[in-house]
């Protein structure tokens, strides 16, 4: 749950199972506490903590630690023996407890109700000491990890968790006893893990079933089959009504916007019948969500479609040329082509691919279906030199041509603010609100631009995460001092903070936290901001799969609310410097907003 008033970190809470009482927090921590089990016949309560781990620069992304937390003094008292001491401990126990059956046994005698319970039968109640419960907090892992599903032994005595450290999950087990860690199974997957009643056996759960001998340590997998009937009408209805509900109940803003939802889902209610696949329910939600007038929601429809994909050959192509073949414009760096080997270049002309030649009046990329990956002769000629010649590439997917081409434009950007600026500034742009983009600006604005009088801050299409209060740190330093060494000016305090002046680039498609980050960089006057209005999209959203695992759907949970009452959703963010990039200088080259940034910084910096 959410204490402390502290959202999104969470803390493991203990409550009445009657609904009575008050929530007690164990935790009470500042870091995130989450995934709690009961364990050790109730005596412990075994969960999960970023607390210790290397910590995400951002928002999230943190190594965590399995966790124990102590219900009571006896438990923690026997958990912290040695292993010889534990021994001595359990014979003593086994005394005692023989000495116990002897007393329940003349008990039971004595009975004289049928449906009366032998003493030995009866469960016994976990004594919950609430006092010092915080120092009877144990950290069972001894290194942080990303860290999987995590469930201990019977007896307490053993951990098995999920970590990945090379990149798939990894099954550990440690004794906790002895400290002794040891790797059970590699590459096991993601998922759940979950024992029988007995503690004989180790469920995985994942996207595939997986069970483990406890005993033996040998992992199996679990085959099933399962067909059902459905009746795809009524499911889809059933969502329908479950969409309804969550919507009224996690909506952020309590007023549903001014909706009758109500009324809303009875007018949209209608069209059920009329729907006979998942495509056209995912629109009727859109469409029904949509009036609700907010960001973040909204149906989506996944389908399995499988079959090829078409790969790319990392080349830009000029598209004036009219011959046969194509002709080359550009090698896209760290491509296919962009090898020492390669004689591709601007200017060469591609002549066939796997020996098929590319003519004028066909679909060249219908020769590269299903060739990701795989090896493939690609035939050139220089009309320059009238040299023909063939090599062997593998050619890459869409997605990774994509990533390749967004390199290129960050150096394309990061080029133009150099030569406008004459060295002068520094470009970052953040690809997204998230851990990875933090720590690319994080090392280029304190390495390579730190000695830059100014730095330009892109965030332009960008979709959002969750990283406005990260940026406002980075970009709130005012320095206090310098570091000098021998005379020589070593540092600038604050050194993990930019404490010189900076500007900040936004755009219409700037999206979520893409929305709020620039807001909160201008409310806190940290600079300007330069470009086009952003559309007020700032809220947090819980993207729900339904029964039907093709379909999501969006419920937009937080809202972000200004001191005077109103939210930064629907409020468009307007620049201090508007600028509109027009379309027909972007096809030259010219990005208008970015040096219309890049002039305002170099006044600012030569008032």
């Amino acid at each position: 749950f959410i204490g402390n008033r502290h959202d999104p970190y969470s803390d493991v809470a203990l409550v009445s199972a009657d609904g009575k009482g008050e929530l007690v927090n164990l935790t009470n921590s500042g870091y995130f506490s989450a995934s709690p089990r009961w364990v050790m016949d109730g005596n412990a309560i075994l969960f999960a903590t970023d607390r210790y781990g290397m910590r995400s620069h951002a928002s999230w992304g943190s190594q965590e630690d399995v966790m124990l937390v102590f219900m009571n003094q006896d438990a923690y008292d026997k958990f912290r023996l040695s292993k010889e001491d534990y021994e001595l401990q359990k014979e003593l126990e086994k005394e005692q407890k023989k000495e116990s059956e002897k007393d329940a046994d003349s008990k039971n005698k004595k009975k004289k109700e049928d449906g009366d319970k032998k003493e030995s039968d009866k469960v016994k109640d976990v004594v919950v000491e609430l006092d010092g419960i915080q120092d009877r907090i144990v950290r069972l892992t001894p290194n942080s990890s990303d860290l999987g599903s995590a469930i201990l032994s019977k007896d307490g005595e053993k951990l098995y968790y999920l970590a990945a450290f090379e990149g798939g999950y990894d099954l550990w087990k440690i004794d906790l006893r002895k400290r002794d860690v040891k790797l059970l199974h590699k590459n096991v997957g993601r998922g759940s893990m979950e024992m029988d009643k007995e503690g004989k056996n180790i469920f995985i759960l994942g996207s595939s079933m997986q069970k483990m001998d406890a005993s033996s340590e040998t992992l199996k997998p679990v085959s099933f089959r399962a067909e059902m009937k459905m009746d795809l009408a009524a499911e889809r209805a059933y969502m329908f009504e479950h969409v309804y509900k969550q919507e009224k109940k996690r909506f952020y803003n309590v007023n549903m916007h001014g909706v009758d939802w109500d009324a809303m889902a009875a007018a949209y209610r209608k069209f059920l019948p009329h729907i006979s696949n998942n495509y056209d329910f995912a629109e009727l939600l859109s469409e029904w969500l949509g009036e609700l007038n907010v960001s973040h929601t909204g149906g989506r429809f996944y389908p399995s479609l499988g079959g090829e994909s078409t790969a790319n050959l990392g080349l830009l192509y000029d598209w004036s040329y009219t011959g046969n073949g194509l002709r080359v414009a550009e090698v896209v760096e760290k491509g296919p082509f962009d090898r020492k080997t390669s004689e591709v270049k601007a200017g060469v002309i591609l002549e066939k691919i796997d020996g098929q030649a590319l003519t004028p009046d066909m679909d060249y990329a219908a020769l590269l279906n299903g060739c990701q990956g795989r090896k493939i002769l690609v035939s050139f000629r220089d009309p320059q030199s009238g040299k023909s010649w063939d090599e062997v590439v593998k050619p890459i997917s869409n997605g990774a041509m994509s990533g390749l081409l967004y390199e290129r434009w960050v150096k394309q950007r990061a080029a133009d603010v150099e030569k406008w600026s004459k060295g002068r500034l520094g470009y970052v742009h953040i690809e997204s609100m998230g851990d990875d983009s933090f720590r690319t600006i994080y090392s280029d604005i304190l390495g390579k631009y730190n000695n830059c009088e100014g730095i330009v801050i892109d965030t332009r299409f960008n979709g959002g995460g969750r990283l406005h209060e990260d940026i406002e740190v980075l970009f709130s330093g005012k320095k206090y001092f310098t570091q000098v060494v021998r005379g020589r000016e070593a540092c600038d305090m604050p050194s993990r903070r930019w404490n010189k002046p900076s500007i900040m680039v936004q755009c219409e498609a700037n999206y979520s936290n893409a929305h709020g980050t620039p807001w909160v960089y201008s409310h806190q006057k940290l600079g300007k901001l330069v470009g086009a209005p952003v559309p007020g999209t700032m809220t947090s959203v819980s993207w729900e799969t339904l029964q039907d695992p093709s379909l999501v759907f969006g419920i937009p949970v937080i809202g972000y609310r200004l001191p005077d009452g109103s939210y930064l959703e629907n409020s468009q963010l307007e620049p201090d410097i508007l600028v509109l990039n027009a379309p027909e200088t972007i096809v030259t080259g010219e990005d208008t907003q970015l040096k219309a940034a890049v002039d305002e910084l170099l006044k600012e910096l030569d008032k």
